[in-house]
């Protein structure tokens, strides 16, 4: 394993153990290295005694996105992010929909390089509101988002983090800090469906959850894909909905998605649209103000509505914005009250387009 240039891709979140390993200590797992050797994200090693970062400033593609893909209902609604990931995952999710980069043990995945600088320039050349880290969960590459995330605020672009949070407490405050909205998943509500199915532990998420909400400013919208026979039971979208109001508050939006046979789950059928409409409906009656369904044709469901009058305030059918009925930067036309999370005066008009960027010349 070569050395990353310049220093970048250095890392402080580890210690040394007694017996030669290193441990990272950016998520639960704890992974215990010698030298030469990768966690489980494959993408943080032990290099010269020290853990590295080896995909810093590498990525798996750059693509300008609608922000409502993220998903994220509450944020700059209609305007487009510059999206990217690079490669591996600190989870190990059997349904994983992005697992030809989440999943990657190829480097060769990550053929486009980019500096933070450079990331940024092409936002703002390219009329983008802010930088998404998706496709694969940016804490396994933070100091590549931080960085990233410092150039995009140099120049007025703000920062999203698409995550399923699962992070330990000293790395997570960091990260939080340098993000203005995150989409977490919270991929269902049982000990047992989080540690058989995507190999990790219900707790950790919920801790960085409550973290985000109440520790932060970082505007946080949640998203469950709901997989039949697995996480979809009236029980388990009951207790977790009653969850998130009693601990996360009313106004954090929730996401009920679709999912599609893919990875190691060929076997499960697709989410029918009814199972969504019900987590929605559920959702609705256990206080959550603004509920949605994603990956299915639904504009009710993907719509906007005032909690006090119930006047439709952001009108959407996928990532087209049909209507709008906000004044001032989100205040509900009809009766006044203020809709949470971050608008200005207009929507973006950017709509379901999906562009791919090449960068050119994108040397570290």
């Amino acid at each position: 394993m070569e050395l990353l240039p310049e220093g970048r891709g250095k890392t402080r979140f580890w210690h040394h153990l007694d017996d030669g390993r290193v441990q990272c200590d950016v998520c639960p797992r704890a992974c215990k290295l010698r030298e030469g050797q990768r966690g489980l994200c494959f993408v943080r090693a032990c290099q010269g005694g020290e853990v590295v970062l080896l995909s810093y400033g590498r990525s798996s593609g750059f693509c300008v996105d609608p922000i409502e893909k993220k998903p994220l209902n509450h944020f700059l609604p209609g305007t487009p992010v510059l999206s990217f990931g690079t490669a591996g995952c600190n989870l190990a999710c059997k349904f994983c929909q992005n697992w030809d980069m989440s999943k990657s043990r190829e480097m060769d995945t990550l053929m486009d390089a980019a500096s933070p600088e450079l990331l940024a320039h092409t936002a703002e050349r390219l009329g983008c509101r802010s930088v998404a880290y998706t496709y694969n969960d940016p804490v396994i590459f933070m100091e590549y988002a931080l960085d990233t995330a410092a150039a995009c605020h140099a120049r007025g672009i703000r920062s999203v983090a698409v995550t399923a949070g699962y992070i330990c407490p000293e790395p997570r405050a960091e990260f939080f800090a340098s993000m203005d909205a995150a989409n977490i998943d919270l991929k269902g509500f049982s000990e047992a469906f989080y540690w058989n199915i995507c190999g990790g532990h219900l707790r950790d998420i919920l801790d960085t959850l409550v973290y985000v909400r109440h520790e932060t400013s970082c505007w946080l919208e949640l998203t469950t894909l709901l997989i039949p026979g697995h996480n979809d039971s009236p029980e388990e979208i009951d207790a977790m909905t009653r969850w998130v109001v009693a601990e996360l508050g009313p106004d954090v939006p929730m996401h009920f998605t679709a999912f599609h046979p893919d990875w190691k789950m060929l076997d499960v059928p697709p989410t029918p649209a009814d199972t969504l409409r019900r987590a929605r409906a559920v959702a609705r009656e256990n206080g959550v103000r603004y509920a949605y369904t994603g990956n299915v044709h639904d504009p009710e469901g993907q719509t906007t509505y005032c909690h006090a009058c119930g006047m439709p305030l952001i009108e959407r059918d996928g990532y087209r914005i049909l209507g709008w009925h906000l004044r001032d930067t989100g205040v509900c036309e009809k009766c006044g009250t203020r809709l949470p999370g971050v608008f200005e005066s207009e929507p973006g008009h950017w709509g379901p387009r999906r562009l791919p960027v090449h960068l050119e010349g994108s040397v570290l």
